[in-house]
């Protein structure tokens, strides 16, 4: 029942079918996922993954997508792979607080690797792009907070975003009923069960593994297409899993998406958020401050890399980007990268700072991201915050104004100002459902256009 339920929901939903306020809800994060991406571009997590695509994931006669920000031709499965780490090589992307992850940073890529996909298919429409990427978000949300509710380890987002990116690609191959379940299952099964916690206490450029559950869903979509078995995905059809899809079509879950006003880990943001608020109150700078403590759930405490070597431990760190947001007074990309990392103050604080664990917020994680902090100050007074979950969530989100604004700031690390007004065109026409979808593949393709793309590139004036 659920199986045929989420099938039907997969290739019969249509623009005409989605809510105002679901429309709206996919622009913004449309717009906040592009903008994360061309900063991602500029990464050296991303110049790996594009080349290592181009050289082993080659396109064939007939079937061919070009890469995000970068024009080269790959096979679709390639593009997802590559587009999926491309936004998460900056971890400032949305996400959604019961799956603790991220569906769009998959999601997307691989609908704009299916939607420039070659072979005799009609050109996507605008309309059918954006219920796509409504489809996408739902299943991927549900299949995450499915997963961790039945199986016992913590998975990357690549485990489950594998089976919504399966989804995407049946509906665009057009799979019938049965080949639809097979392609699902395929993408469960060969979905990356990475461990989360391993790339939290050991940072890397494997992150959370959104690339690789791109390219498992899309290639599982093309091995269902010609036969190729692996039905039934437990995360839909199991009875443990029936009570996560019950209200598939009737309650709209992405609606509930956080939204990053930092480009870190979000279990870092709500004591980032604290500090800050503390030291604009009591217009404090950062030699003020002998050292912090902060006071969190388990899993903020692992954030616990004090002298990054490079942009992927910064970003998953907690110490680190609290310390550069108290001596910069703000957090952007170029806090996090090149020569940011070096920083004598920024390192005094980090090494310094201590990590505290709380029952209540360990009781209250995941649907709540609690944290406060205490600054120790030179002088001897302590300064403590209210507990803080960082602004972006459903209860405090972020305006369609900020969105547009970061949108800005990160599109600016490389793309000119021509071409990020061609981009914020191209999503602002395609969501609107009315023509084709090429403009925004068009957009969404072609090679940054600034020679000094790279993610550390000061992102504060724009």
């Amino acid at each position: 029942m659920t199986s045929t339920k989420t099938l039907d929901f997969l290739h019969g939903l249509t623009f005409d079918d989605l809510p105002r306020e679901v429309k709206h809800q996919a622009w913004r994060c449309l717009l906040d996922l592009c903008g994360v991406a061309a900063a991602g571009s500029g990464t050296a997590l991303s110049r790996i993954i594009r080349d290592h695509a181009a050289s082993q994931f080659g396109a064939s006669a007939g079937s061919a997508a070009d890469l995000i920000f970068d024009g080269r031709a790959v096979s679709p499965a390639g593009a997802a792979l590559a587009g999926g780490m491309t936004i998460d090589s900056v971890d400032a992307h949305d996400g959604y607080p019961d799956a603790k992850g991220h569906a769009g940073a998959a999601v997307l890529p691989a609908l704009i690797a299916l939607a420039g996909h070659q072979m005799g298919r009609e050109e996507m429409t605008a309309a059918d792009f954006m219920t796509s990427l409504v489809i996408g978000y739902e299943l991927a949300i549900r299949a995450g907070v499915s997963l961790h509710a039945t199986v016992p380890d913590y998975h990357t987002s690549g485990a489950w975003v594998a089976v919504a990116c399966a989804a995407l690609g049946s509906r665009r191959l057009g799979l019938d009923s049965e080949h639809s379940r097979h392609a699902l299952g395929i993408a469960e099964y060969h979905g990356p069960r990475s461990q989360m916690m391993r790339c939290i206490d050991h940072p890397t450029m494997l992150k959370d593994g959104a690339g690789w559950g791109a390219m498992a869903g899309v290639s599982a979509a093309f091995l269902a297409a010609d036969g190729f078995t692996g039905a039934p995905a437990l995360t839909i059809e199991s009875d443990e899993a029936a009570e996560y899809w019950k209200d598939l079509g009737s309650r709209w879950l992405m609606l509930d998406q956080y939204f990053k006003p930092y480009p870190v880990c979000r279990w870092a943001q709500p004591a980032t958020e604290a500090a800050l608020d503390l030291r604009k109150a009591h217009g404090l700078s950062a030699k003020d401050i002998g050292h912090v403590e902060v006071f969190a759930f388990h899993e903020a405490t692992r954030l616990a890399t004090r002298e990054p070597a490079d942009t992927e431990a910064a970003q998953y760190s907690l110490p680190f980007p609290l310390a550069a947001a108290l001596v910069h007074g703000q957090l952007e990309t170029a806090q996090i990268d090149g020569a940011a990392l070096q920083d004598p103050e920024t390192l005094r604080l980090s090494r310094s700072m201590i990590l505290r664990e709380t029952d209540d917020y360990n009781r209250r994680f995941p649907a709540e991201r609690l944290t406060h902090v205490t600054l120790h100050l030179k002088d001897g007074r302590q300064l403590t915050s209210e507990a803080s979950v960082g602004r972006g969530n459903v209860e405090n989100p972020l305006s369609d104004a900020e969105i547009l604004e970061k949108f800005h700031r990160y599109a600016a690390c490389t793309l000119s100002t021509h071409r990020i007004d061609e981009l914020k065109a191209a999503v602002t026409s395609v969501s609107k459902g009315a023509g084709p979808a090429a403009k925004l593949i068009e957009a969404m393709t072609a090679p940054g256009d600034l020679t000094n793309d790279t993610v550390s590139r000061d992102t504060t004036a724009a």
